[in-house]
């Protein structure tokens, strides 16, 4: 839908479901406010779905604006069932910033309720501006609100998760702790909101509108403690990611001539215990790598007459890692880059060896192996 900040947004499929139930909600409602609509109430309705949506994207372009503010990439913003995503990349580094990343987003929601009840003031409340400004200064408040819940994967989850973080020193501790207060909000959005919407309904015990309400708070409680999940799973992984080293999973690799026969360059790599072959220019210095799958599909009767050069792949931009990466900063370093191999050097740009992305993918496989399901 385009680029704010230079970051992609997207619209879920799944929006196009909410906006239709927002439209046929809200047009019944403006069909008892403004029965003299007539059929016109849903394409009003469909206006104040948009601009809810609207809203629901400012709120997550402040999110948005705060991870840029502190260097950290934002993939991109969904919108979709139930609201918006930010999908920030990397984690906060400290607990203050964490807390300030999760408490734009509600803040700027209590803005937009602020500035639409102004508008209220400016317009006759029983007309089609006067319900549309209400409706947004409402759901604005609804939203700011609902997020500001103590529990992940909500906003307020992820101040508690700063709170106790800064407390306890350990962030760790602060996503536990955060995860399963979500899990009890979800158990008493399951189980409350029905209570608390049929309090108002007391009149229409077990008709639709009970069963209705029954089904929204089993979509959002089900919301809730997956996203709860999640983030604990998560947390527990990026605890065993440190263990992902370029060191430890490099591959020793032999320096072959460009017209070296595949033949010949495989002899020399098992003579010294090699698993990965670079190829050199008449200085030595690396220019390409082999690719192990290009190898694999040469049969071994012709890999006297195939040279190494014609499986290779130039050395480009990105390609050229640290031996000292580890972690998210490894993922990330391959993520921006996208290949087969890469070349890992030392600080001293020696040559260490060569990393297989099919490598490092089989060591973070077993990470997740290891996590325990929350």
């Amino acid at each position: 839908m385009g680029r704010p900040f230079g970051v992609p947004v997207y619209v879920a499929p799944s929006w196009f479901l909410v906006a239709a139930l927002i439209t046929w909600v809200f047009g019944g409602q403006l069909d008892r406010v403004l029965p003299e609509l007539g059929r016109a109430r849903y394409l009003v309705s469909l206006f104040f779905a948009v601009a809810f949506y609207a809203s629901v994207l400012v709120h997550e372009l402040a999110h948005t604006v705060a991870a840029l503010r502190f260097r950290l990439p934002v993939r991109r913003i969904q919108l979709q069932f139930f609201g918006g995503v930010s999908e920030i990349e990397k984690e906060s580094e400290t607990p203050g910033r964490e807390f300030v990343l999760a408490f734009v987003g509600p803040l700027l929601s209590l803005v937009l309720a602020g500035v639409f009840w102004v508008g209220m003031q400016a317009v006759e409340p029983d007309t089609v501006p006067g319900v549309l400004l209400a409706g947004l200064m409402v759901s604005n408040l609804l939203v700011a609100v609902f997020n500001l819940l103590p529990g992940l994967p909500l906003d307020g989850g992820r101040m508690l998760r700063a709170v106790v973080w800064k407390i306890t020193g350990r962030p760790m501790a602060g996503t536990v702790a955060a995860a399963w207060v979500g899990r009890a909000l979800a158990v008493s959005v399951l189980v409350g909101l029905p209570l608390l919407t049929q309090a108002y309904r007391a009149d229409d015990f077990g008709g639709v509108d009970s069963l209705t309400d029954a089904l929204l708070a089993a979509i959002l409680a089900a919301i809730i403690w997956t996203g709860a999940g999640n983030s604990l799973r998560m947390a527990r992984l990026r605890e065993r990611l440190p263990g992902l080293r370029a060191r430890t999973l490099t591959r020793r690799a032999v320096p072959v001539a460009p017209t070296t026969p595949l033949s010949e360059a495989l002899r020399r790599a098992n003579e010294e215990g090699a698993r990965a072959l670079v190829v050199v220019d008449a200085a030595g210095a690396p220019t390409a790598l082999v690719r192990e799958s290009a190898i694999v599909g040469i049969p071994v009767h012709r890999r006297p007459w195939v040279t190494v050069d014609t499986l290779a792949q130039d050395i480009q931009d990105g390609m050229r890692i640290s031996a000292e990466l580890s972690g998210e900063d490894l993922l990330e370093a391959l993520r921006q880059t996208p290949a087969t191999e890469y070349l890992v050097v030392e600080e001293t740009g020696e040559v260490y060896g060569v990393l297989s992305t099919a490598d490092v993918e089989r060591a973070f496989v077993a990470a997740m192996a290891r996590t325990p399901a929350p």
